[in-house]
């Protein structure tokens, strides 16, 4: 306290009230596969269809003090989790994204934009990311819903992509006769809970 000693007590106390309040508290989160949901919906010639993501892996880190900062996000997805419940979809699905060679896919939070608060513990947030599919990089933009609640972050949101953007070439069945749309939506609601 020899910093301080010259100080008036009262100008002690305010200085020491400003530090305290100006800490800012930074946890880590880790992405809960087993309560989290990810969901790919797209168009074909034939019918709408979906396929469900089974296995998923990520991090946040979240920074708090009278507001909150989200500091990063990663998301990876193993591409051959994505099942659909038919095996040669499952099949053109493998083969487009080329998982012999590229095994996963990856989201990195690269900015920040804006951050709403909408009530307690729960924010509008906006940003922009890199997403890397069969090793082609694009920045998207995102908006989603994160709620703090009982030790755990509650990130929900869709984006829609087109295929083609990441080279990706929309996979097509029974000789060419039925065509998935290129344009897809990716729905999430993810868990995560403390390291």
């Amino acid at each position: 306290m020899q910093l301080f000693k010259h100080l008036p007590k009262k100008s002690l106390l305010c200085t020491i009230v400003f530090v305290i309040s100006a800490v800012v508290y930074s946890q880590d989160y880790k992405l809960d596969n087993t309560t989290s949901f990810m969901k790919i919906e797209g168009t074909s010639s034939l019918h709408d269809w979906h396929i469900d993501v089974e296995k998923q892996a990520g991090s946040l880190v979240l920074e708090q003090s009278e507001t909150i900062n989200v500091k990063a996000i990663s998301l990876t997805v193993e591409s051959e989790s994505l099942k659909s419940g038919k095996s040669r979809m499952d099949k053109n699905t493998y083969k487009a994204l080329e998982t012999d060679d590229y095994k996963k896919i990856t989201f990195k939070l690269i900015k920040t934009t804006e951050i709403k608060k909408l009530s307690d513990g729960i924010y509008e947030f906006n940003g922009v990311g890199e997403l890397t599919i069969v090793g082609n990089t694009k920045e998207i933009a995102m908006s989603l819903k994160l709620e703090i609640k009982d030790g755990m972050v509650l990130i929900s949101g869709k984006n829609e992509i087109k295929m083609t953007d990441f080279g990706v070439e929309p996979p097509t069945a029974l000789l060419g006769t039925i065509k998935t749309g290129d344009a897809i939506t990716i729905s999430y609601k993810s868990t995560f809970k403390t390291k």
